[in-house]
């Protein structure tokens, strides 16, 4: 591997070598916008030893020509980057049930190597998610279901400063309610148990409010699943830091391209939001 005057991986490290099973560093590529192949080979060239997957995100391939998205794929794998659909899955399945197998073969045609199924979005019944999940394991790919937690807002506790006895308008009510957390976890075990490689929890709204509300249904969720099957999509830089400060170097995160230098500076040396003390200009390669 390339030599870093600040980071080595080693099994007495934060995580060990690529391809990891832990501490992995999803990476989202484009959503609708421009993404180029130089970027993209600049980040891979730069970073790729820190990045483990590449996530082409809300179905964005779909719009591409093919021979970019294999461009792109086999540009990830000789660098030794996964590559996953994305939640597009959904999209195809509105076509009806049998568009799935379809959908797996032009997924392994073009070089993808794990398929993403947002649970939320398909409102599937739990025995097809199970079976869409052995489909897609028995095609040979990685099979990866996504589930987020939502909740009412207006029963995040005050957290400002206000004189005592002083009235507060009680916030409006909104249709945003907290899931059975028992039941998405009980869910997640059986795809677990159905092959599914990694769970998908959308962290976002879940993390918002972490210091209030939030970070009891993510204890409930690493204390079921575990961090090596669990994988959190965090797009603030402030949560996914949360979660390394919380959960420490090993916590699987899914972040934007823009972020993956200081989600590794955190993992590898827990330096909280300012580590330019530590680091100066040694970041570069050697």
């Amino acid at each position: 591997m390339a030599a870093y005057r600040w980071k080595s991986f080693n099994d007495d490290g934060d995580r060990p070598e690529k391809p990891r099973r832990y501490g992995v560093t999803e990476m989202k590529g484009p959503n609708y916008s421009l993404f180029s192949r130089g970027l993209l080979e600049d980040v891979f060239e730069s970073m790729g030893h820190f990045v483990d997957g590449l996530k082409l995100c809300d179905g964005s391939h779909t719009v591409m020509p093919k021979n970019y998205i294999k461009e792109v794929t086999d540009m990830a794998h000789k660098h030794n980057v996964y590559v996953s659909s994305g939640d597009s899955a959904d999209q195809m399945l509105r076509r009806g049930p049998s568009s799935l197998k379809e959908y797996i073969e032009e997924c392994k045609q073009l070089g993808f190597d794990s398929i993403e199924l947002d649970v939320a979005s398909l409102g599937l019944p739990e025995e097809t998610l199970l079976r869409y999940v052995r489909l897609i394991k028995s095609s040979g790919l990685r099979a990866k279901p996504q589930f987020s937690v939502k909740f009412n807002k207006s029963d995040i506790a005050f957290a400002g400063d206000r004189a005592f006895g002083a009235y507060v308008i009680p916030a409006p009510q909104t249709s945003e309610m907290v899931e059975d957390v028992d039941l998405l976890v009980r869910r997640a075990e059986r795809c677990l148990e159905a092959g599914a490689d990694m769970i998908m929890i959308n962290a976002d709204d879940l993390c918002r409010q972490a210091g209030l509300l939030r970070s009891d249904i993510v204890a409930k969720i690493v204390g079921r699943l575990g961090l090596e099957k669990t994988m959190f999509e965090a797009s603030n830089p402030k949560i996914s830091e949360w979660f390394v400060k919380r959960y420490g170097p090993k916590v699987n995160l899914i972040v934007d391209h823009s972020q993956v230098m200081d989600l590794e500076c955190l993992r590898g040396r827990n330096l909280g939001q300012n580590h330019s003390s530590v680091l100066g200009r040694s970041y570069f390669l050697l």
